[in-house]
């Protein structure tokens, strides 16, 4: 009997959970943002290189070059969630220094622009992540923003930036 309890109430909570991530607005925009010593100018090259994100990013497991699509770069970035195939939408080097990356699955629950932007700054540079999100399943829109939290993935890549030069940050 204890056990129809325990999956009633699992039940329950996963029925609530749904509830409230309907009554969620299904896009976002969430931004995160570090300041470098270094100027964009060498910060610029370790971003811009996707191929090579996992030799700085200890969170990746691998990035894949996938064929290109309509004449745009994709690759299949992998971390602990998984596979996620991702196309270069812009490039622009310093001055100006932009990349954005798209979610290239329209079958995920999720999808969206990630913007990196590096800046020149007092200090050197400051680099930031806009995220344009959208998040199409209720279930996934709670976990999204009360488990997760917009900003894990990108404060954990800007973390792991700093690391590879040599600097702790803090994203804000």
């Amino acid at each position: 009997m204890w056990i129809v309890g325990i999956l009633g109430s699992l039940l329950g909570l996963v029925g609530i959970m749904a509830v409230v991530g309907a009554a969620l607005p299904q896009d976002h925009v969430a931004t995160r943002s570090i300041v470098l010593k270094q100027q964009p100018e060498v910060v610029w090259p370790v971003i811009a290189d996707i191929a090579q994100w996992p030799s700085w990013n200890a969170n990746l497991k691998r990035v894949e070059r996938l064929p290109d699509r309509e004449g745009r770069s994709v690759y299949l970035v992998e971390d602990s969630s998984g596979p996620i195939p991702s196309e270069v939408m812009q490039v622009a080097p310093p001055p100006g220094a932009t990349l954005v990356t798209r979610i290239a699955d329209p079958q995920l629950p999720f999808g969206g622009t990630w913007t990196w932007k590096a800046e020149p700054h007092a200090e050197g540079c400051r680099v930031s992540i806009t995220e344009n999100g959208s998040v199409t399943h209720p279930f996934y829109r709670f976990v999204s923003r009360f488990v997760m939290g917009h900003h894990r993935n990108m404060d954990a890549y800007l973390k792991e930036l700093g690391r590879k030069f040599g600097e702790s940050v803090q994203p804000t």
